[in-house]
């Protein structure tokens, strides 16, 4: 005769809560032996326990209850481990990440006085681009980033234009105040071709800039805006406009995040001597 359990008394031999147990009955995750149709009481087989185990280490791992069911229900072995080392490895991800912002503030509070931010002035003349331009919010703006310039290097590829300069993207004010703006990634062409997809043919406009550069991760350039903003602000010639960013070495050319290159170009006018 197959023992059942109360609710109750399967929560204590799972660790799992009475509130959790009932939202995987639901979802279908971790479905009673049997639900008493009169009272609605739900009783488990101890068959059962070693699946509920599983299921709280899934969850202390953070792994999200549909890729949980995913692993449950895999017909073979081979598909439930991939699944299980696909999150493993998007764990690790944002382990590195953690350990990267970790590195970054320590010296961000260990810092001492930097010296003043290298800045050039420079007039950026209009330049016709292949270009994505999408409201994007600012959590999704990595993933966005990568699919809109993979797609715009292939339709480059095989459009027939020739580059005319490193990669750049535009960001308006309402990007960074409202957490949602129109972003537009670019890469500069001469000559035209065949274009798919989302890609455009436009004119990034011209434009008076004061420019850094910041060499490192993207997850630091943060700190060039905050630079190149507070020497803007300082002399009081910021004008209206999107930043503009150049990727002059990115992932395109190299993974070590560290040789990485992006000149931050922030809008200006020069209508007086600016000194530097």
């Amino acid at each position: 005769m197959t023992t059942k359990l109360s609710i109750g008394d399967f929560s204590k031999m799972t660790y799992l809560s009475v509130k959790a147990l009932r939202r995987y009955h639901d979802m279908g995750l971790l479905v009673p032996a049997l639900v008493d149709r009169f009272t609605g009481y739900r009783y488990y087989e101890t068959a059962q326990v070693p699946t509920g185990q599983v299921i709280r280490r899934f969850r202390d791992l953070g792994m999200p209850l549909e890729q949980v069911k995913e692993v449950l229900e895999a017909p073979a072995v081979a598909s439930r481990n991939e699944l299980i080392a696909a999150h493993l490895r998007h764990m690790e991800e944002a382990l590195e990440q953690t350990q990267r912002t970790v590195a970054s503030l320590r010296a961000l509070l260990e810092q001492s006085p930097k010296s003043a931010v290298s800045v050039e002035y420079r007039a950026e003349e209009a330049t016709p681009a292949l270009a994505i331009s999408e409201p994007v919010p600012m959590s999704d703006i990595e993933g966005w980033w990568e699919g809109a310039f993979e797609e715009l290097h292939h339709v480059l590829r095989s459009s027939g234009a020739e580059r005319a300069g490193p990669d750049g993207a535009l960001y308006p004010s309402e990007f960074f105040e409202n957490e949602l703006g129109t972003v537009v990634a670019f890469v500069p062409v001469r000559g035209e071709g065949s274009i798919a997809g989302r890609a455009k043919l436009i004119e990034v406009p011209a434009v008076e800039v004061a420019v850094t550069v910041h060499q490192g991760a993207f997850s630091e350039l943060d700190q060039a805006y905050g630079a190149l903003g507070t020497f803007v602000a300082e002399r009081e010639i910021g004008v209206d406009g999107p930043i503009r960013e150049h990727y002059v070495v990115s992932f395109e050319h190299t993974d070590d995040q560290s040789q990485h290159r992006t000149e931050v170009c922030w809008p200006v006018f020069r209508t007086r001597p600016c000194a530097t």
